[in-house]
């Protein structure tokens, strides 16, 4: 008598997030009913799968970690996984929420809730892996879908899954999108030199600069694109905070925000 072997076991966790990423997984269509039936989804509230203590093969984090609770919790999540996948740029990188490492925690909180006191926040907001190691990593505001399921293939087959570190322009090169850098009128502060791939482009091909979603490409020349930038007129503090959007945490985002606002 021959028995079918388990699925592989996967959850889906969130943290400070605004869901974006795990919405990926759900818009899938065809795509998450093949998943589907590859694994057994555990835990995946979005989903409606609750089971947050299941020991699985694969656990997917979405959101960064900003509390006390998210502190501990990770902990959990990381010793009842194989492998543990950050996606998106809150896991990977901090999202936008690590704007306020930028400044006091105590002050915001004052500013914005009426009693502040019932608030329970880190004075830093971290990415996944300033807590546990993470084995793999997906960019992106929000992931792409088709890289979350070539991953999910990739590692139910045995493959080490490659990393996509190419950057934005070689996108656009193969989409024959005009450069709003350097060809439009007037150039537009695009950080497509410095940013990854992963978006299909998606705002150079409307005409738009791309503003980093995707987080740093691989070898990303940041000081070369600030001096462009500077060119086509913006001041420090302007080309800081294009680096100081969703993957503010991000080392070399952050370090070419330094650099600029020292370089005055």
């Amino acid at each position: 008598m021959t028995t079918t072997p388990a699925k592989p076991r996967v959850a889906v966790h969130k943290f400070s997030s605004c869901d974006g990423c795990q919405l990926a997984f759900l818009t899938a269509g065809e795509a998450l009913l093949t998943l589907a039936e590859l694994v057994e989804i555990r835990h995946f509230a979005e989903a409606g799968a609750l089971d947050e203590t299941a020991q699985v093969e694969i656990a997917f984090v979405e959101g960064s970690i900003s509390t006390p609770h998210e502190a501990e919790r990770i902990q959990r999540v990381r010793a009842q996984s194989r492998y543990l996948v950050t996606i998106g740029a809150c896991a990977t990188a901090g999202g936008i929420q690590s704007l306020r490492n930028l400044a006091r925690v105590d002050e915001w909180t004052r500013a914005v809730y009426a009693s502040p006191e019932y608030i329970r926040a880190l004075d830093r907001v971290d990415p996944i892996a300033a807590h546990v190691s993470v084995d793999f990593e997906l960019w992106g505001c929000p992931v792409n879908t088709g890289q979350v399921t070539a991953l999910v293939r990739d590692l139910l087959f045995g493959v080490a899954p490659r990393p996509v570190n190419e950057k934005v322009c070689l996108e656009c090169k193969r989409a024959g999108n005009v450069c709003v850098l350097v060809a439009s009128d007037p150039p537009q502060p695009c950080l497509g030199p410095v940013t990854r791939t992963g978006c299909g482009a998606i705002c150079p091909r409307m005409g738009r600069d791309c503003y980093g979603c995707y987080g740093p490409a691989e070898q990303a020349n940041t000081r070369a694109l600030n001096r462009r930038l500077r060119g086509i007129g913006l001041l420090p503090e302007e080309i800081a905070r294009r680096y100081q959007l969703m993957n503010a945490e991000a080392p070399e985002f952050a370090e070419a925000a330094r650099h600029v606002r020292n370089s005055r």
